[in-house]
């Protein structure tokens, strides 16, 4: 299938989501998001992938949404715009979605890349919610998302004064998995997609499922249900399978039942 602002392809068991607008440094418009989020949904569906990437180019991931495109609108035709439900449709992926962030992931880009479930980040990458400078506020996770990764203090520095964080910072405080050159950061994210694809993809699942939970639960109701996912494996195909090899000494051989 032919797109106009992003490119698809694989490798291996790794499907790979490219941002395609490179002069306008990725900004998210409506075409970019819907394309995105449809190649993501035909990659979740294809038994034939384990895991996503998804990438911009090595100046920026996403320096933001497409100003141009909400600058003169109502809260009444933002609130019907399909736009921001983007972020809400990236939630509901069922496999792993890995972010390969170099440059900017700012705005809109940066609330992209920590919907996603882990980020390999180049040496260049900077993080911010920079809003503040348009009169605005994040408006698709950015206040949430960033507070729960790097705590309240930092969170509102970057909310309130459009503070940016450097790649190694956004390591110390846990918003990113790694850092990276910036000539491999892609390749780095592929190989570890490609590592978690050969995974039992039900458990794949039910692990990335678990782990989201917390933030929806407390303790005990997040253990509870924990708990019934581990139980629910037990019917499953893969489970027999993983444990006889492991007795066994031999690779599994994993059918995704």
């Amino acid at each position: 299938m032919t797109h106009e602002y992003i490119l698809t392809r694989t490798e291996g068991r790794v499907g790979i989501v490219q941002f395609n607008r490179s002069k306008a440094l990725n900004a998210l418009n409506s075409g970019l998001m819907s394309e995105t989020m449809d190649a993501l949904d035909a990659f979740d569906a294809d038994d034939a992938i384990g895991c996503i990437v998804v990438t911009g180019s090595e100046r920026a991931f996403a320096a933001g949404a497409d100003i141009k495109e909400m600058a003169d609108a109502t809260p009444a035709e933002m609130m019907a715009s399909p736009f921001i439900g983007y972020w809400d449709r990236l939630r509901q992926i069922g496999k792993p979605v890995i972010a390969a962030v170099s440059g900017y992931a700012l705005g809109g880009g940066c609330e992209l890349a920590m919907a996603c479930d882990m980020i390999v980040a180049s040496e260049t990458a900077r993080f911010g919610q920079p809003e503040i400078n348009l009169g605005v506020i994040p408006g698709a996770g950015g206040t949430q998302r960033m507070t729960l990764a790097v705590g309240k203090a930092l969170a509102m520095e970057m909310m309130l004064n459009g503070r940016y964080l450097t790649a190694d910072e956004a390591l110390k405080h846990g918003l990113v998995n790694r850092v990276v050159p910036a000539e491999v950061y892609l390749n780095e994210a592929i190989k570890l997609a490609a590592e978690i694809a050969e995974r039992a993809p039900i458990a794949l699942r039910l692990a990335k499922e678990a782990v989201n939970a917390v933030y929806e639960m407390s303790l005990q109701t997040g253990l509870a249900y924990e708990r019934h996912l581990f139980y629910s494996l037990f019917s499953t195909a893969d489970q027999k399978e993983g444990m006889d090899a492991f007795i066994n000494k031999r690779k599994p051989e994993w059918k995704g039942k």
